[in-house]
């Protein structure tokens, strides 16, 4: 990797970890098209490895609000639906995945706007898991369902919440790839290059975090949402 490649993704990774770390979700949205584009032998093993220490440094900061029963239940849909994304990636094209999931979360998010409040029960919280397992497997991207099911949650809430369920299902993909022989040297040299960066924006969201809750927190959640599903149709 070149001083100057090293240097532009550093400043991509900061920028998106700071953002995951003030509203809890945003960084394999940011970080994952710039990588694609730049270094794409890198995906996804070098943005799963960053994202552990991510996850775990904002699941740790706020984990006396983590909705642990919620979490368990997104986590039990979530590998059923590892299964059902790998069933995918065979049956249709990526093209066909993009817009199905894309189209599917712009109007998830658009009948959020009008949705009266909601706390999440059992039966929400594993078909959220089992489309975030689907999603994540076969397109790489799991935030979008995760954050409308905790858009009326409290900021603490729906960040510490998030962040232990990618943490549970990055461990999981990570797994999955050492077994296949997936994972190699430069893709784990680049997580280390990068590490510095994930740790500094993450710390450096302290100073916001506590600031973006209630209305302001669900916009970001719907506007994260619908730019998601916009990226996946239009890639």
């Amino acid at each position: 990797m070149t001083v100057e490649l090293l240097l532009i993704l550093s400043l991509v990774v900061f920028a998106a970890a700071f953002v995951q770390g003030a509203i809890g979700i945003g960084f394999a949205l940011i970080v994952a098209p710039i990588i694609g584009l730049m270094r794409p032998d890198l995906l996804p093993v070098t943005l799963l490895i960053l994202m552990l220490p991510l996850n775990s440094l904002v699941g740790w900061r706020e984990r006396v609000h983590v909705d642990w029963n919620g979490a368990k239940w997104i986590t039990v849909g979530r590998f059923a639906g590892t299964f059902a994304g790998l069933w995918l990636l065979a049956a249709l094209s990526s093209g066909q995945l993009d817009l199905a999931v894309g189209w599917f979360t712009i109007l998830a998010a658009g009948a959020a706007l009008f949705a009266r409040p909601f706390d999440p029960n059992r039966p929400t919280a594993l078909g959220v898991g089992l489309f975030t397992g689907i999603t994540e497997t076969s397109t790489g991207i799991g935030g979008p369902p995760l954050a409308l099911l905790y858009q009326h949650a409290s900021g603490p809430v729906l960040r510490s919440t998030v962040a232990v369920c990618f943490l549970v299902g990055e461990v999981l993909s990570l797994i999955v790839l050492a077994a296949a022989g997936r994972i190699g040297h430069e893709q784990l040299l680049a997580a280390l290059y990068l590490c510095p960066a994930v740790l500094l924006g993450s710390g450096l969201s302290r100073l916001t975090h506590s600031r973006i809750s209630g209305p302001g927190l669900r916009l970001a959640v719907l506007i994260f949402a619908i730019v998601s599903g916009l990226f996946l149709i239009l890639r």
